[in-house]
C-alpha cells in the first residue's frame, strides 16, 4: 500500500491502518506523507522519497500489486521513474484518486477509481495472503534504518534524533524546509497518529520557520519543532519578527554546517573537488535570535544538546539552538570525504 495526499480525516487513517494491519500489508508513505500513517504500527515500513532507502526501493520494485491511495506519481516517489515502467508498469496498480486527471497520468493502472481517501478507506475489507514474512521483513529493515554511525561533527544528529524521538509529546509538529538536513526530520523521527510534518513538496528553501510561526499560531499549546539549514534559515529568518509580533514561539533548530549541502553533495558527486559558491559565512544566528526576543544559544557539542533543548522547551518566547554541524556529516551514512573520493575513484576508471 502506498499512501499520499491530503485530506486525510482520523477516520480515515484509522480505517486504513485497520484495512492494512488486519490483511498484514506494508505501508509505505509516498515523500513527506509519513505523518499520514502511524509509524508505530507493525505494517508501516518508510517513506518513499528524497534519499529512499533500499528496502523501500526493493519494496515497490517487487511488489506484484501497489494499492495507491491518494498518491500523485512523481520523480521522488518512484525514485526518479526508475521503479515502475512508464507507462504500463509491471506490478498491478490499483491507483486510488479524487481526481480523474491524476488516474492514469503517468502510469496506467489496471484498476482506476476516482474517489476520496476517507470513503476509499472505509470501504476497503480485510484480505489475506502469505506475505507476512515480506511484511516483517520490511518492518524489521525501517526499525534498523535509525541505527546510523557516529557522525564525524560536534553535534551528532543521530543522538540528537534519538534524544527527541524519546522526549517530543505525541501531538508535536515538526517542519523543515529543503536542503540535505531534511534526512534528519523526515527519516530519524517516527511520528505517532497525532504528531504532524509541515514540509514543502517542491524542494521550497526557507519554507520551515513560517510553517512553524503558523502552527504555532495554529495550535498554541502544541511543541512545534522547526529543522532549518543555515543557508536555508536565511531564505527568511527575518519572519521571527512576524513570530514576535504574533506572539508565535516555536522551536527552531539550525543545523548549522558552514555550506549549501544539496548543492554541494551534487558537486562533489559530479564534480568532484570543483567547489564553486557553496561555502557560507554566516551571521551570528543566536545574537539575531535575541534581536527578535527569542531565547537562543550555540550548541557545540553533542553532549550538550539534551540540556539546550529542555531549555527551548522551557522557554516563554520560543527558541533557536544554533548546532555546531561540520560539513563532513553530509549524510548519515556517507561523509563529504567519502562523497568527494567515490566521484574520483569512479572517474579515474572511466
Amino acid at each position: 500500500i502506498l499512501i499520499g495526499g491530503s485530506n486525510w480525516t482520523d477516520a480515515g487513517r484509522a480505517a486504513l491502518q485497520g484495512f492494512a494491519e488486519a490483511s498484514d500489508i506494508p505501508v509505505l508513505a509516498a515523500f513527506r506523507f509519513q505523518d499520514q500513517f502511524d509509524n508505530f504500527s507493525p505494517v508501516f515500513v518508510g517513506e518513499a522519497g528524497v534519499g529512499m532507502l533500499p528496502h523501500v526501493k526493493a519494496l515497490i520494485r517487487d511488489a506484484d500489486v501497489i494499492l495507491a491511495v491518494n498518491v500523485r506519481f512523481g520523480e521522488m516517489t518512484t525514485d526518479g521513474y526508475t521503479l515502475l515502467a512508464v507507462p504500463s508498469p509491471v506490478q498491478k496498480l490499483i491507483h486510488v484518486h479524487g481526481s480523474d486527471r491524476e488516474i492514469g497520468k503517468i502510469y496506467q493502472p489496471v484498476l482506476g477509481i476516482q474517489a476520496g481517501p476517507n470513503g476509499c478507506a472505509a470501504a476497503l475489507v480485510p484480505v489475506r495472503g502469505g506475505w507476512g514474512a515480506w511484511r516483517a521483513k520490511a518492518r524489521a529493515a525501517f526499525e534498523a534504518s535509525f541505527d546510523a554511525p557516529v557522525q564525524p561533527s560536534p553535534v551528532d544528529m543521530v543522538a540528537a534524533m534519538a534524544h527527541l524521538r524519546g522526549l517530543l509529546p505525541d501531538d508535536v509538529i515538526l517542519t523543515n524546509g529543503a536542503g540535505n538536513f531534511t534526512v534528519w526530520p523526515n527519516k530519524f523521527f517516527k511520528f505517532g497518529a497525532k504528531a504532524r510534518l509541515l514540509a514543502p513538496q517542491s524542494g521550497a528553501m526557507g519554507y520551515g520557520v513560517p510553517a512553524a510561526i503558523a502552527a504555532k499560531l495554529a495550535f498554541p499549546d502544541r511543541v512545534v519543532v522547526c529543522f532549518a539549514g543555515d543557508g536555508d534559515f536565511q531564505m527568511n529568518c527575518q519572519e521571527l519578527g512576524t513570530a514576535m509580533q504574533a506572539g508565535a514561539q516555536p522551536i527552531i533548530l539550525i543545523v548549522n554546517n558552514g555550506i549549501y549541502g544539496t548543492i554541494r553533495a551534487h558537486q562533489e558527486r559530479n564534480y568532484p573537488a570543483r567547489v564553486s559558491g557553496t561555502t557560507m559565512q554566516n551571521p551570528d544566528f543566536v545574537a539575531l535570535a535575541r534581536a527578535y526576543g527569542y531565547h537562543a544559544e550555540r550548541v557545540a557539542r553533542t553532549e550538550d544538546f539534551a540540556a539546550a533543548f529542555d531549555r527551548a522547551l522551557a522557554s516563554d518566547s520560543g527558541a533557536v539552538l544554533d548546532l555546531d554541524i561540520s560539513p563532513e556529516a553530509i549524510t548519515p551514512r556517507q561523509t563529504l570525504s567519502q562523497m568527494r573520493a567515490a566521484a574520483l575513484a569512479a572517474r579515474d576508471k572511466a
